[in-house]
């Protein structure tokens, strides 16, 4: 008799957090594109996040498009410490790192491009560097929205950069990431109906444009 193909494992998340900075002066900005994703997700999905101290962010818990239970947290403790938020609703619940999906900022893809992988390295990315030291591995799914690289600037600019990533959108640009993060929505809702990697083809194949109705 011949072994059946032995078919990988389903990675469904379990908890999506959205990563950013706390303080209203940081509202709206680019580096916050991983919390604006997450109230999204909290108003289509009618969960409601309430500040937990336990686990130093916002969270909030309720049923996902498909069925199954779902847990949102925005990590209050500062993009780079953002591992001891997600560390601590992990162990609170027991949850393994392959069900952790993480959204954040990308200034290396173009506005209008998200990208979800399996796994990978921070490429640079304070916030997930802490969530990766936290989690003990890079083998978790993440979203990543891109917010472009600022304009007409030398690379390796520091300063520069540092005002793009902490600058807030143009209102075109505010109409295209309105699109961009219902597409977020639609590619994690694909994620926890048939796995991460089917959702993958979908989210990383799209450009979204303000074109686009």
């Amino acid at each position: 008799m011949t072994e059946a193909v032995k078919q990988p494992a389903l990675v469904i998340p379990q908890l999506i957090v959205g990563l950013g900075n706390p303080e209203s002066k940081y509202d709206q900005t680019r580096h916050n594109i991983g919390f604006a994703a997450l109230e999204t997700l909290s108003r289509s999905w009618r969960i409601s996040l309430a500040e937990n101290r336990k686990f130093q962010g916002e969270y909030g818990e309720g049923m996902a498009p498909g069925g199954g239970k779902i847990r949102l947290l925005k990590p209050l403790t500062y993009m780079n410490r953002s591992g001891q938020s997600i560390q601590a609703v992990t162990s609170w619940y027991k949850l393994p790192p392959e069900s952790v999906l993480v959204i954040y900022d990308d200034m290396d893809l173009p506005l209008g491009k998200t990208r979800l992988r399996l796994s990978g390295s921070a490429g640079g990315h304070n916030g997930m560097k802490s969530a990766i030291a936290h989690l003990s591995t890079q083998n978790f799914p993440r979203l990543r929205i891109g917010i472009g690289k600022p304009k007409g600037t030398a690379n390796n600019d520091d300063s520069d950069t540092i005002s793009h990533v902490l600058g807030r959108f143009s209102a075109a640009e505010n109409q295209q990431m309105s699109l961009v993060l219902q597409f977020v929505v639609e590619c994690i809702e694909l994620s926890l109906k048939q796995g991460v990697e089917k959702a993958m083809n979908v989210c990383n194949s799209r450009t979204i444009n303000n074109s686009e109705s």
